[in-house]
């Protein structure tokens, strides 16, 4: 084996484990943005529910682990909207809806430019393992001895 092969093999596999850890948080970053934006989601979809019922008309409001308190729409005007660090300011449902399309479409954006950084960091990965591969392949033929069978003899 030669220093070259050996020190580029090393090289090489620890660039995979490096490019393997960068995805794997990328990945992380990826599944917490699809998990915000279904939230998001859900809340514009509940202000425009929100928007066809009358005031007074009685909700099953959820409160966490599929738990819900019973409430009654006092305004469909206004509805409270968290802007961030336990902040919550009252907007109106129109205002609320611009504010969740708004966040909802920067995560959109980040979403993609994450999945793009993801395919090639994927794609250097897939590159390095043919690269170890051939040097691997050139290792193994350089320490086997070349024994060659010849007709007649034994």
């Amino acid at each position: 084996m030669s220093k070259e092969d050996e020190e580029a093999f090393r090289k090489i596999a620890t660039e995979i484990r490096l490019l393997e850890t960068t995805a794997d948080s990328i990945q992380s970053r990826i599944n917490f943005v699809n998990a915000a934006l279904t939230e998001l989601n859900y809340a514009k979809m509940n202000l425009e529910g929100l928007e066809k019922e009358k005031v007074e008309t009685s909700l099953l409001v959820p409160i966490g682990g599929g738990s819900y308190v019973k409430a009654k729409i006092e305004s469909k005007d206004t509805v409270v909207v968290g802007i961030g660090a336990g902040v919550a300011i009252e907007k109106t449902t129109k205002e609320a809806k611009e504010t969740l399309s708004k966040r909802i479409e920067q995560l959109e954006k980040l979403l993609g430019r994450l999945q793009q950084q993801l395919a090639q960091i994927a794609q250097k990965i897939q590159e390095d393992r043919a690269k170890l591969e051939e040097i691997s392949q050139r290792i193994a033929r350089g320490q086997r001895p070349s024994v060659r069978k010849t007709e007649g003899r034994t």
